[in-house]
């Protein structure tokens, strides 16, 4: 089976445009975020934190690196979304950004024919870099893309074949 590697520093615009760190607005539980990376670091902080707010509304490496530190030193055993308080790393962590995931491609057209564009594929998330502590492995990752992509949503599919054949 062929693969396509989601990395937002590809050439090809399926692997970089299906990427966390890609600018694609949404709204998730009455929040304004900026893409997926934003709000996945911007949970790391409690609510009232400067950099919560600062984090919703980043996009790409910018978003990326605010969560860094706090993860980083140690504080990163819970994130806060929607007035609670969830352990970092567990199943319901992972379903938060699952939620965050289908809401940003949901909400964005384009991004959701470019996913749905690829069916047949393997998806992989190899950049080159591993991480012990991230907020959602690469496997999960990819498996939250496929599972998205490969739902029956007739509008999408309207939306790609008038991509495709005009």
């Amino acid at each position: 089976m062929d693969t396509i590697n989601v990395d937002s520093r590809s050439a090809d615009i399926r692997e970089r445009e299906l990427s966390n760190l890609m600018k694609r607005p949404f709204v998730l539980d009455g929040v304004t975020l900026a893409s997926v990376e934003g709000f996945i670091q911007g949970t790391k902080f409690p609510p009232g934190h400067p950099l919560r707010e600062k984090a919703f509304a980043s996009a790409g490496v910018t978003a990326k690196r605010m969560g860094y530190d706090i993860t980083h030193g140690g504080a990163g055993t819970y994130i806060w979304w929607n007035g609670e308080r969830i352990p970092y790393g567990s199943a319901w962590h992972h379903k938060t950004i699952v939620r965050a995931i289908e809401a940003s491609f949901r909400q964005n057209p384009w991004a959701h024919v470019l996913l749905r564009s690829t069916r047949g594929l393997k998806l992989t998330h190899d950049v080159g870099e591993t991480s012990e502590d991230t907020a959602l492995p690469a496997d999960i990752f990819c498996g939250i893309l496929e599972d998205l992509r490969d739902e029956d949503d007739p509008e999408v599919d309207i939306c790609l074949r008038q991509l495709l054949h005009g």
